[in-house]
């Protein structure tokens, strides 16, 4: 006795066009060529400002390192600022961090935390350097606070991220013994995340280094105004030595910053 038995072919799978993103990428595409077109680019234009580059950095050439006191002086007066910026950064950041963290505070105190981490980053440091050039006067306090600001707008949201990843057993652990909310900060969390906080921090005194130029075009102090006041007297071989030691100072910098994250990783 045979039984016929059929078996169903299975069912071909076919993938839905999503309508709405190829729309999506299209309008991107539309806007990104009429941005284009408004850029009056073309070859002559292009050829025109190689020939002028060449001719700048040919200018440039050589350095000319003969007023290196006031080289050292601005270089060691935007070490001043970044290093300033990022430890009251930093001592500001932990809390707003630790307030905005999701799995550790009510929502309403989240919020009111992440609206400040926002409020701190909506801007770039030169702007804000700009606004405390006209609160406090030209000067280096007026970077140092900019690059305060710029520092808990990045360092926080990194903290607030970094602890809502951690494991909540440890933190159930710790409060199964009855210790206080602090003894959790310190015994629960921080020990999860202090590696990764290491990196951050050492990140933002690298980024607050270089940003400790920027700020200094706009007079709030560092090797930048050196650097704005070279060009504003086109001496340009000098420009040309202070872009060579900013080079130098970040290159020692971030080996400084690969030492810490091989010592706390």
């Amino acid at each position: 006795m045979t039984t016929n038995t059929s078996s169903a072919s299975p069912k071909k799978y076919v993938r839905k066009r999503n309508w709405l993103a190829t729309f999506s990428y299209l309008v991107l595409a539309a806007y990104l060529i009429y941005v284009l077109s408004l850029f009056d680019v073309n070859l002559d234009r292009l050829i025109l400002g190689i020939d002028r580059g060449g001719e700048f950095i040919g200018r440039m050439m050589p350095p000319n390192f003969d007023r290196y006191i006031l080289l050292i002086e601005g270089l060691l007066e935007s070490m001043q600022i970044a290093v300033i910026a990022t430890t009251f950064g930093v001592l500001l950041s932990l809390p707003i961090g630790f307030l905005a963290a999701r799995n550790l505070m009510p929502t309403w105190v989240t919020w009111l935390a992440r609206i400040v981490i926002v409020g701190c980053r909506s801007f770039h440091p030169v702007i804000v350097a700009i606004l405390f050039v006209k609160a406090v006067g030209f000067g280096a306090l007026a970077g140092t606070l900019a690059l305060i600001v710029a520092s808990i707008g990045f360092i926080a949201k990194l903290f607030a991220e970094a602890i809502e990843e951690i494991s909540l057993k440890q933190i159930e652990a710790v409060r199964a013994t009855g210790a206080p909310f602090f003894s959790v900060i310190a015994f629960g969390v921080l020990p999860q995340v202090m590696g990764r906080f290491i990196g951050f921090i050492s990140y933002q005194l690298d980024s607050n280094l270089r940003n400790s130029t920027m700020v200094g075009l706009v007079g709030a102090g560092g090797i930048g105004g050196t650097l704005f006041a070279a060009f504003q007297r086109f001496d340009y071989d000098f420009v040309s030595a202070i872009l060579i030691a900013i080079i130098a100072v970040i290159m020692v910098a971030e080996g400084i910053n690969n030492i810490m994250r091989k010592l706390y990783r």
